[in-house]
């Protein structure tokens, strides 16, 4: 099916482009999201006879979310969950729970704008992507940890915070966990150890580094 696109669509095509995709696709996703709309000669007339004023109003939104994303770029966004002692969510972080956590901050976001491939199930620093326009794309950080403590741990050294006996049994990192790139080891705090330590006493990652 032959479309002409409405916005940027993303391995697609830019505004104003003709694709042709599938009917599915166009029927379930492109037309009633009002992304694009069938390439009759009557539309094409239409976008023509309409392109400055749709190009000046694309470009109207796209500096208001550079702006919000302005204020949003690399922020971080604590989520607080259960979770076992080897970091295992009972539950998850959905992409609708991230998008509550950014909008408490006074900048209202909807779960279709996270792009999460998956729901988060550990806890740690997971980076994650936030479209605010079709043409702007920002990443953020989303520190889910079981406490406010263990969020400032976490975010201070980039580590996880697991028991002793979990901490013994990793010896090889696994991907939903931050790493230490220089030994290829998991970089955690073990529960013991947190417990013992004040946060204006832990270094912080830039700290570490400049130890090294």
């Amino acid at each position: 099916m032959e479309l002409i696109l409405l916005e940027r669509i993303e391995k697609l095509g830019q505004m104003g482009a003709l694709v042709n995709v599938k009917p599915g696709y166009a029927r379930n996703f492109l037309l009633p999201q009002k992304k694009a709309v069938t390439a009759t000669e009557e539309n094409k007339a239409h976008y023509e006879s309409h392109r400055s004023n749709l190009e000046a109003q694309n470009l109207k939104l796209r500096t208001e979310a550079e702006k919000i994303g302005d204020k949003l770029r690399d922020e971080k966004y604590i989520v607080i969950r259960q979770a076992g002692d080897a970091g295992q969510l009972y539950g998850s972080v959905s992409a609708r729970d991230v998008a509550e956590s950014i909008t408490e901050t006074g900048i209202s976001v909807n779960r279709n704008q996270i792009k999460l491939e998956s729901p988060i199930k550990t806890i740690g620093l997971h980076t994650i992507k936030l479209s605010l326009h079709p043409e702007v794309t920002i990443t953020v950080t989303v520190n889910v940890a079981r406490s406010i403590d263990e969020a400032k741990i976490q975010d201070k050294t980039g580590a996880i915070i697991i028991s002793n006996e979990e901490q013994s049994s990793l010896k090889r990192p696994q991907a939903q966990f931050n790493t230490n790139d220089e030994n290829n080891e998991l970089d955690v705090i073990s529960v013991e150890q947190k417990n013992d330590l004040k946060l204006d006493q832990i270094p912080s990652n830039a700290e570490k580094e400049t130890d090294k």
